[in-house]
């Protein structure tokens, strides 16, 4: 009777037993991740060895719990829950060590949860000798934003001119933000149009409409919360009086062309000299060698 309730004892201290650690691990959608959990310093025999890997944050909501179940050895399927069908796989080769992690494929904005790995051993009787929790985030950066703007001269002051700001390949959706640097006050996007890839992650496309100003510094911010990252383009514009910056620019090509003219003439004078003094040095040394060559 004492032996018994010993054994109860035992099982309920390990039932009861703190879970050993809590890794948080950010995956990209779409990408493979691996849920760890690690009992080293032991070698297991997989015949007596239960692995449970379930969903720990929606137990009571969860119709289904059970992401991965190893019994004797053997995947057992029949308790595995629809949506991680085929998509599930020990490490074979390491679960006599005591690495009882996880590979998860192809992960999709509905696997975003915490996940325990319960390990237990059923030499006599059934106890628990390892816990281990994984929350699993999903999060991608978005690209540098393209920041499009009116062209240089195209509008008058005061004109309402339209800015447009696109990201691509990011997760989860971002904020936006608008923001005048001439006075770093914040604006209102007047449009916001987000898409998402079947990969699971955005792209996004924000629309803002301003009156235009004779030093517009407008900048466009993408924030990532997940990742703690800020990604921004901005659109400074200062404007040509007369069109003066076109005509520069059009002054500086024909003086380029000028350039360009006045050398090639150059060249042909300079050649052209040089053929006639080498010309004339010619005939001035085959005079002088006649002289010295006749008769007295």
């Amino acid at each position: 009777m004492r032996r018994r309730g010993y054994r109860f004892l035992l099982l309920f201290l390990h039932i009861l037993r703190a879970v050993t650690a809590l890794e948080k691990i950010i995956s990209k959608p779409g990408d493979n991740v691996r849920l760890s959990c690690i009992y080293p310093g032991r070698e297991f025999s997989l015949d007596n060895l239960r692995v449970y890997w379930q969903i720990a944050d929606d137990e009571d909501t969860e119709p289904c719990s059970v992401v991965h179940a190893l019994i004797s050895g053997q995947d057992n399927e029949s308790l595995q829950c629809s949506q991680f069908k085929n998509r599930t796989q020990l490490f074979w080769d390491k679960l006599g060590d005591g690495n009882f992690s996880l590979l998860l494929f192809n992960v999709r904005q509905s696997d975003e949860h915490t996940y325990r790995c319960i390990v237990m051993q059923t030499i006599e009787y059934t106890r628990v000798i390892h816990q281990e929790q994984v929350v699993l985030s999903l999060a991608a950066s978005y690209s540098q934003p393209i920041l499009s703007g009116p062209k240089r001269n195209s509008y008058n002051t005061g004109e309402e001119v339209t800015f447009s700001c696109r990201s691509d390949n990011g997760y989860p959706e971002p904020n936006v933000y608008w923001i005048n640097r001439t006075d770093n006050t914040r604006l209102s996007q007047s449009d916001f149009n987000i898409t998402q890839h079947p990969n699971g992650t955005y792209s996004v496309l924000s629309t803002l409409k301003v009156k235009a100003t004779s030093d517009m510094q407008i900048e466009c911010f993408i924030e990532n919360k997940i990742l703690q990252e800020n990604t921004s383009a901005n659109y400074t514009e200062e404007m040509q009086i007369n069109g003066s910056s076109t005509g520069s620019h059009k002054d500086q090509a024909k003086s380029g062309q000028g350039a360009q003219a006045a050398a090639v003439v150059s060249v042909v004078i300079l050649m052209a000299f040089l053929s006639v003094l080498i010309c004339w040095l010619w005939k001035r040394r085959s005079s002088q060698l006649v002289s010295y060559t006749a008769p007295i």
